[in-house]
């Protein structure tokens, strides 16, 4: 009988076990997979053990670029890849009809937003003008569609969005503060002559003005990007500084901060409805990673 007792006791331990680490594990929807930041987001929540699904035009693409952050520990994205842990649907999000991004977002706890405009004459210049803009509006009535729907129920989950914007995007709300003459004359002259910085602030105002109470969001705009190993950064309310060389911030600590976003409630109930500016944490004071002030 003792026996009996100490393999059921161990049954129920792995039972419980399982049902923990279930509960920690969170799924996430990228879009912008293969760009130079969604493939950071994809790699840290692999290595962190939740699921991601992932909406990319290139499945190998998004294998070969994630492979390559996975290389310097002697991973492979292949491996992620057989635990289930992510999904790849090959498409361009504009051409998904609305059941089928609602599909996609079914009971995510997030959706990251990473899309932006290949820095090509076709990429910046041609179609589609309103990339971000308009994946934005159909992502977040995706979420406010499930949000109302399970409105009644007893385990409503809340899906956070998270979207990708910069520094040069002024907040919507007014809060940010008012740049030289200088620099809002060049601000003019790039919203008329470069498309995707008019559809990264219609993203923005899209998000301020016209969404739900049921969606959720939070836009993080980093400063003048560059490339490098994931370490602290820093978050500020408004854009310090002028508005070129102001700071730098990495790729892989914009995905940090992302991932943060999603895991801590903390950081999350600080910064939701708001579009903080991320800068690398070197020389600069603000909140750090974990939340806490410098």
């Amino acid at each position: 009988q003792k026996v009996k007792l100490s393999q059921k006791l161990q049954e129920h331990n792995k039972t419980q076990s399982f049902l923990n680490e279930t509960q920690k594990m969170k799924k996430v929807l990228v879009v912008g997979a293969t760009g130079q930041t969604g493939k950071h987001v994809v790699s840290q929540l692999l290595q962190k053990g939740h699921i991601v699904s992932a909406i990319a035009r290139s499945k190998q693409r998004l294998f070969d670029s994630i492979n390559e952050i996975y290389s310097s520990s002697g991973d492979t994205l292949h491996d992620a890849a057989k635990d289930e842990k992510l999904s790849v649907t090959e498409a361009a999000i504009l051409d998904l009809t609305n059941e089928q991004i609602s599909e996609q977002i079914c009971n995510a706890d997030a959706v990251v937003c990473c899309l932006g405009h290949n820095l090509t004459l076709k990429g910046v210049y041609g179609k589609p003008r309103r990339l971000v803009t308009d994946a934005t509006k159909r992502l977040c009535h995706a979420i406010t569609t499930q949000q109302q729907q399970q409105k009644n129920c007893d385990n409503k989950k809340m899906t956070k969005f998270i979207l990708m914007g910069s520094d040069g995007v002024a907040n919507p709300d007014g809060t940010d503060d008012k740049r030289s003459v200088l620099e809002r004359t060049i601000l003019c002259l790039i919203r008329a002559l470069l498309p995707p910085h008019p559809d990264n602030e219609g993203a923005a105002r899209h998000l301020s003005n016209d969404v739900a109470d049921e969606v959720q969001w939070v836009v993080v705009r980093p400063t003048d990007l560059i490339n490098g190993a994931a370490t602290k950064y820093n978050l500020f309310p408004k854009p310090r500084g002028s508005l070129f060389g102001s700071g730098c911030a990495t790729r892989s600590n914009v995905a940090k901060c992302m991932v943060d976003l999603i895991l801590e409630d903390g950081l999350w109930e600080e910064w939701k409805y708001k579009m903080p500016v991320l800068h690398d944490a070197e020389g600069t004071a603000g909140t750090t990673a974990n939340g806490a002030k410098e």
